[in-house]
């Protein structure tokens, strides 16, 4: 021996110890696992210092803002849809069963029920005389008549603020918005839900459909362990049957399945051992590692199984197995490793975090496998090896004959097999440039799911149930108590109005020196002449009673110019812009102060439609505010605007929460903004979840992008090493390249989104897919070594190195096919993506490997 002998001589000489180290080590991390804390919580992609993660909470603090379970109740068959009598007794039920929601096991997580937006929480406004409104609750009690359902229904289209989002313009639909203190809650509401619904008595049309981002996040991470138990242990199954069809020994078969099994119990034990939470990302390690673990036991049992046969001697058949298989071993290794360690280069923690221990993971196998595989063999008796043998009964094996037909057609068609994968490549580089990048997380969820179902029906009759937020900013007022004054004289002066009213005019001039001389601050001196000016208004003739009537309005907006909320033509811009929104196909309703102001202005004059508008004065825009704050809930007014007036919160609907629709939400105000000046300085910026998904969307991308090319350097390097020949690297490098082109370009040519799963997929494809390569490049570089012919070298190649390609491309393609019945879509993509690596990876290892080896063959081989 000579590859990594003493190891594998310890193994063998010593299995029993190597078997207790072993059992062991996986028991003392394995009770590491009962420490798990789980985090579901796809906002933790981004680090907790992140800009966009800081300005979200900041956001939802400063607005009293609220993850929100939408509960939406449809009946498309009553004439009066959902607002007849036993629907609105349900709708008011529930309402009140929400309210008392919370979890049983941490108190701090509960329903916020001052915020709970439902027919029996929110406010109807009303004219009551002119200059007058008045507020009623919409639904403060179940109504017992049809009349008293229908003036529910009226009351609620006639509000803008809860048209389109408390109740559909259909009138079939009706939503309970359920403001949550806590996203880790959310899977429990809607279970606490689910339970209530199902106490209703049958009979009702009523369709009842809970969904929001919250409940899709933390729905999915409830689910995926659920899956993880359930996925993890029927792959096995089917790996295990599969290589039984192989080797027909299962006590041979048992070494690969105790290798994964005790890798990823002694890799989740140090994960979690180590003080780290078991994020959506970090739960999927099971899954990644299990094939990677499998594979080199594959690798060695199918050559052990082929060559035991002719030595029956099992010690120098290991031996001479793992002389032959230590090296490619340890590259295949060490090159799936470095491709998930590079995902420890992108600026998202639980992937970084998940890369990481999938490389400790990948090590950890390889060494379990050089140890415990060969001291396992050497544990089984001679008697439960007679018959190992890969011919049975005389007879070859139709894989055997297949790859023999391989290996003659890619040394005599070499030519035409080159110019269709280069063909290949071509169609693969057009489906590369179709792809879209795009993640949506209530998309992890099946067509058929609950939560794909509610958000289909109830995206179609609300304004929308994905949340964004734009706030807008004015700058903070520095302004000194000169600045201030001039402000004031200049606000007052024009040129008529001084000729007009010259002596009013000194008037005023020398109140407002007098006011500024004895003022302690430009606050004080604001106030002061604000005063003065309502004391002369109070006492003014009729004559003078306009002068000092527009002088104290003119000195009221310079005071409130800091307050930009409060001024008309920034409301008005405001109003333009979401005007502009709902055009797009995307956003189906946004409320604003400005919508606000509109509707209890039209109540003040007596609900006349032509005074739903923007009032012309800030005194007027104010009183509007003023007026509203005399509803049951005052403080829903912070939802929408800060206490100082400097910032507003446009709460922007969204009928989908893909990624590219929101960035299209995001370039339509960038464009309006630009296109349209506002009449202040304003800053937008966005919050809410749908926006942060968008955010750490894109860094995942680009930081899987750029991992990937850097990992795909070093792998390069490492196969020139091992190879000590750049142009052994470049051929090692042509089965992954061919895999990751043409998997990406299937992607982009059936128009499966590139979201995270995919994203994260790249790692896995870079070390599997060069499995292959290096395997066969190694065993070729040995067989032309020993006959001195490639012709002969090939002819023996696609015997027992082809075979056991083969059998590994079989095992872990069709082993992971139970993924495919996963509710969860991302355990759906695995299953796809491991399939086709293997399978394009090992033809493209097969065929396109042999015949460019035969293409070059007198550059290859320059010396026998």
């Amino acid at each position: 021996m000579k590859s990594g002998s003493k190891m594998v001589m310890f193994s063998i000489n010593s299995p029993r110890t190597v078997t207790i180290v072993m059992v062991a080590l996986t028991v003392a991390l394995g009770a590491l696992i009962s420490m798990v804390q789980v985090d579901t919580d796809p906002e933790n992609m981004l680090a907790e210092n992140e800009p966009v993660r800081v300005f979200h909470n900041l956001t939802k603090k400063e607005f009293s803002l609220h993850d929100v379970v939408v509960l939406g109740i449809v009946n498309e068959t009553h004439p009066d849809g959902v607002f007849n009598i036993e629907t609105l007794s349900h709708v008011h039920e529930l309402t009140e069963f929400a309210k008392g929601l919370h979890h049983p096991d941490n108190p701090e997580w509960h329903v916020v029920t001052r915020d709970l937006m439902a027919p029996g929480n929110v406010d109807t406004i009303e004219q009551a005389g002119l200059g007058q409104v008045r507020f009623e609750w919409l639904m403060k009690e179940p109504p017992g008549t049809r009349d008293g359902a229908l003036k529910v229904r009226d009351s609620a289209m006639n509000n803008p603020l809860l048209r389109g989002t408390l109740v559909s313009e259909d009138g079939k639909a009706l939503g309970i918005y359920i403001p949550i203190s806590s996203k880790d809650f959310a899977w429990h509401v809607r279970e606490k839900l689910l339970e209530k619904i199902e106490s209703f008595n049958g009979g009702s049309d009523d369709q009842y459909h809970i969904t929001g981002l919250p409940v899709a996040e933390d729905t999915f991470g409830v689910e995926m362990f659920i899956q993880m138990a359930v996925s993890a242990p029927l792959a096995m199954m089917a790996i295990f049957i599969l290589m039984f069809i192989f080797f027909r020994k299962i006590g041979l078969i048992i070494a690969p399945l105790i290798v994964a099994m005790v890798s990823v119990i002694c890799t989740m034990g140090l994960l979690i051992g180590t003080g780290n939470t078991l994020h959506i990302m970090s739960s999927m390690i099971p899954i990644f590692l299990m094939p990677i673990a499998v594979v080199d036991s594959v690798h060695i049992l199918s050559e052990f199984f082929d060559t035991y046969r002719k030595t029956k001697d099992r010690r120098k058949t290991i031996e001479g197995v793992m002389d032959e298989l230590f090296v490619p071993m340890l590259y295949t290794s060490l090159t799936s490793a470095a491709g998930f360690a590079s995902l420890a280069l992108t600026p998202i923690p639980p992937v970084r975090v998940f890369g990481l221990f999938v490389a400790v993971g990948i090590m950890l196998a390889w060494l379990l496998t050089i140890l415990f595989v060969p001291a396992y063999i050497m544990m089984i008796s001679e008697k439960r090896l007679e018959g190992l043998g890969e011919i049975s009964g005389g007879k070859e094996t139709f894989l055997t004959r297949r790859l023999r037909w391989l290996g003659s057609v890619t040394y005599s068609r070499h030519k035409l097999i080159i110019a269709l994968a280069s063909l290949a490549l071509v169609f693969a580089v057009y489906g590369m440039s179709r792809i879209e990048i795009n993640d949506n997380p209530v998309k992890w969820f099946k067509e058929t799911h609950a939560i794909r179902v509610a958000d289909r029906v109830l995206n179609k009759h609300f304004g929308g149930t994905y949340e964004a937020y734009l706030v807008l900013e004015g700058d903070a007022g520095t302004e000194s108590l000169s600045d201030i004054k001039s402000a004031v004289i200049r606000e007052i002066a024009s040129e008529d109005g001084e000729k007009e009213n010259a002596v009013l005019f000194h008037q005023v001039s020398k109140m407002i020196e007098e006011a500024a001389d004895g003022a302690a601050g430009t606050e004080d001196f604001i106030e002061t002449v604000i005063h003065r000016l309502s004391e002369r208004l109070d006492s003014a003739d009729d004559e003078s009673y306009d002068f000092w009537a527009d002088t104290l309005d003119q000195v009221e907006a310079v005071k409130n110019r800091d307050q930009l909320f409060k001024r008309p033509d920034v409301l008005r811009y405001i109003a333009a812009l979401q005007d502009h929104l709902i055009q797009s196909d995307v956003v189906g309703k946004s409320n604003s102060v400005a919508d606000l102001v509109k509707k209890v202005h039209q109540e003040l004059f007596e609900g006349d439609a032509g005074q739903y508008r923007v009032p012309d004065t800030v005194p007027a825009v104010a009183q509007s505010l003023i007026s509203f704050q005399n509803s049951h809930k005052p403080d829903d007014l912070w939802h929408l605007i800060t206490p100082d007036h400097r910032k507003a919160n446009i709460w922007v609907q969204l009928k989908s929460g893909d990624n590219k629709d929101m960035e299209q939400v995001v370039r339509t105000v960038n464009d309006f903004m630009q296109m349209n000046p506002a009449p202040a300085a304003l800053k937008a910026q966005w919050g809410g979840l749908t926006y942060l998904n968008i955010v750490w969307q894109d860094k995942m991308v680009w930081g899987m992008l750029k991992s990937f090319l850097s990992s795909f350097v070093v792998v390069f390097i490492m196969m020139t090493v091992l190879f000590r020949s750049p142009l052994w690297g470049i051929l090692a490098m042509v089965p992954l390249t061919v895999t990751i082109a043409l998997i990406y370009g299937i992607i982009g040519i059936v128009g499966k989104d590139y979201d995270m799963p995919v994203a994260v997929l790249s790692s896995l494809t870079l070390g599997l897919a060069i499995d292959f390569a290096i395997h066969f490049i190694e065993r070729v570089r040995m067989v032309y070594r020993r006959t001195g012919s490639w012709e002969k070298a090939i002819a023996e190649m696609f015997e027992e190195p082809a075979r056991a390609i083969s059998r590994n491309v079989i095992v872990i393609a069709v082993g992971f096919t139970p993924l495919l019945a996963a509710p969860l879509v991302p355990y759906n993509t695995v299953g796809v993506f491991l399939a086709s690596i293997m399978a394009i990876s090992g033809i493209a290892t097969m065929f396109i490997l042999p015949s460019l080896i035969t293409a070059l063959e007198g550059r290859l081989f320059r010396t026998k």
